[in-house]
């Protein structure tokens, strides 16, 4: 029997990457989405193939997920809310689209007889490091950031699925992930209020905060790579670069490509916002030993993304408010 996956958030910036990615290979997917975040035009094309269904439904409403997971052999479960910088507005959130939501899809799971599950973890499970690049088996510190204890909380479930059902699991703790279909994080950010006003650019923190940044092209390869290349029971993966740039340098590179030159003012400290992880570089010796390499440097990134936002001005417009 071939693969049917199962992708939720699949009208997200990853999960209609990857469904499309899925598609042109030849699988049989089911997406489902409720729009909250995701876009309808980033599975335009999904839509017009014969392999693709879709389904919107919430995932909080548990009652009814059964009939769109029926016949799936792998979920890829991608829907959450990924915006760190707004939990403690509304701490329920966090706890609802990423922890209960998780229970729920692996419940579904269960229920339909699917035992293979693909999660998008996050770095920020790591809070602040204290190791640096930092390695999968790095001590877990104090969770910093409600975003990130939500998604430990659904690694801790899936893991407990794992032991206690015989599921077997993939969960990927990426870096910011940049490239086509970016709809939120700084660059989305820089580059609108520089559409406002190219003059001056309001900057969170120093612009000394050191991140690192992976493009969906290659997100996309080490995720394939690592499925049809690991065979644990619970296989845990970071997803970066060899490297990491300060806030500054991204900065720079945004403006030169817009060609313009606004005045820096910075907000202070050596954060951006609660949560805020100042120097953010894992360690990907694991994923490389697969022999995945990424092909894009961070740089190639943040152009890349600034192309897309120039070429689709409509997602500034079609992002709900906070």
């Amino acid at each position: 029997m071939s693969d049917h996956y199962i992708v939720t958030g699949c009208a997200g910036f990853i999960g209609s990457s990857l469904v499309d990615k899925l598609l042109s290979k030849g699988y049989k997917v089911t997406g489902i989405d409720n729009f909250s975040t995701g876009q309808p035009a980033f599975i335009e094309n999904a839509l017009q193939d014969e392999n693709f269904k879709f389904y919107n439904l919430d995932l909080l409403d548990f009652d009814n997920l059964k009939d769109a997971f029926l016949g799936g052999t792998i979920v890829f479960h991608l829907a959450a809310n990924a915006d760190v910088r707004f939990g403690t507005n509304n701490p329920r959130k966090d706890l609802e689209q990423n922890t209960i939501v998780t229970y729920n899809v692996l419940e579904t799971m269960r229920k339909c007889k699917i035992k293979k599950i693909a999660f998008s973890s996050t770095g920020s499970v790591y809070g602040e490091a204290p190791v640096i690049p930092t390695p999968e088996n790095c001590p877990f510190p104090i969770q910093t950031s409600l975003y990130g204890a939500s998604k430990a909380a659904g690694e801790g479930l899936i893991s407990a699925y794992c032991e206690g059902f015989g599921f077997q699991s993939w969960i990927f703790r990426f870096v910011s992930i940049l490239g086509e279909r970016y709809t939120h994080g700084h660059v989305y950010d820089f580059y609108e209020k520089l559409q406002s006003n190219p003059n001056e650019l309001h900057v969170l923190g120093n612009g000394k905060q050191r991140k690192s940044y992976l493009h969906i092209k290659d997100c996309l390869d080490a995720i394939i790579i690592a499925l049809d290349n690991s065979s644990e029971k619970i296989n845990i993966f970071n997803l970066g670069v060899d490297g990491y740039c300060e806030l500054n340098d991204s900065i720079k590179w945004i403006c030169n490509h817009l060609n313009v030159s606004p005045k820096l003012i910075y907000s202070g400290g050596d954060r951006g916002w609660i949560g805020d992880n100042p120097f953010i570089f894992l360690d990907t010796k694991k994923i490389q030993s697969l022999g995945w390499k990424p092909k894009n440097n961070i740089k190639n990134g943040v152009i890349d993304t600034v192309k897309f936002l120039e070429k689709n001005e409509w997602v500034f417009n079609s992002r709900p408010q906070k």
